[in-house]
């Protein structure tokens, strides 16, 4: 089965690129869902669809940037929320966690008008909205390459500072840890996986993505590191078997992978609940 859809060239850039977001995705995520930020991913998730929005108008309208690939755009808006929010955070020192939904809500509220300016939904937002994983090319997999080797890079520089943080946030502050670096670096990690996994499933599933495996993992794991390899398994498994099926049942490949990790997570619940 797997062998007859590898024959495809554009097969084997989505199965590629299916497999590394599978690792870095739910690697930020064990993070994310350890600090309880979880409604970070998609607050940056809505400001990168206002990037790829702008992207797009401005490809319509200045001809010269035409050929600016939208998801640039939106890497840049990604990584611009990432620094509004630790900018936020810190004027908000008492209610840090306003600063996520005042970006989610600038995100939404920016790229509804952006798309109402360029004439509402094309084919072109479509893909990027629900993800087209078929029509990764290979300069969208070496780009996809290079940030998930700078994701992979930092964390490995970063693993036990990030680990303090996650478990003790105040604790690692009185201990002389520079937290403010490494939120920003942390949160610029998440605007980098989130900017390469919107072509995999698509700027409104990638928070999906980046959660649903670590979920499925705390159910079963018994320490952090068994969580963080439970949850890049269970993603991994759910590129494969979602990409199969969506490409032999004709369905929306972001989708199927989306929910190939919802019936993982069901099914760990449903057998926790019997051994109980």
């Amino acid at each position: 089965m797997i062998e007859a859809i590898l024959t495809y060239k554009f097969m084997q850039y989505a199965l590629l690129s299916g497999l590394i977001i599978g690792i870095v995705a739910p690697l930020i995520g064990v993070f994310i869902v350890v600090r309880r930020l979880s409604l970070i991913a998609d607050a940056l998730s809505h400001i990168t669809l206002a990037g790829v929005a702008s992207g797009l108008l401005l490809g319509q309208s200045v001809s010269f940037l035409g050929k600016i690939d939208p998801i640039y755009y939106g890497m840049s808006f990604a990584v611009i929320g990432a620094l509004l929010i630790e900018q936020l955070r810190k004027v908000y020192k008492f209610y840090q966690e306003l600063a996520i939904p005042i970006i989610m809500s600038t995100g939404i509220g920016l790229g509804v008008v952006l798309i109402s300016l360029s004439n509402g939904f094309n084919v072109d937002l479509f893909g990027y909205l629900f993800g087209n994983i078929l029509a990764v090319t290979g300069a969208d997999l070496i780009r996809i390459l290079i940030a998930s080797a700078i994701v992979l890079s930092v964390v490995w520089l970063f693993y036990k500072e990030l680990l303090y943080i996650s478990f003790d946030e105040e604790g690692s502050k009185l201990s002389g840890l520079p937290l403010r670096t490494i939120n920003l670096i942390f949160s610029l990690l998440i605007a980098f996986v989130i900017s390469i996994s919107m072509q995999i499933v698509g700027i409104l599933l990638v928070s999906a993505m980046i959660t649903l495996p670590v979920a499925t993992a705390l159910r079963i794991a018994k320490s952090f590191r068994q969580t963080l390899i439970y949850a890049i398994l269970f993603g991994e498994i759910a590129v494969i078997c979602g990409l199969i099926a969506a490409y032999y049942l004709n369905l929306a490949s972001g989708g199927t992978i989306v929910l190939v990790s919802v019936l993982f997570l069901v099914f760990t619940l449903f057998i926790k609940k019997i051994r109980k």
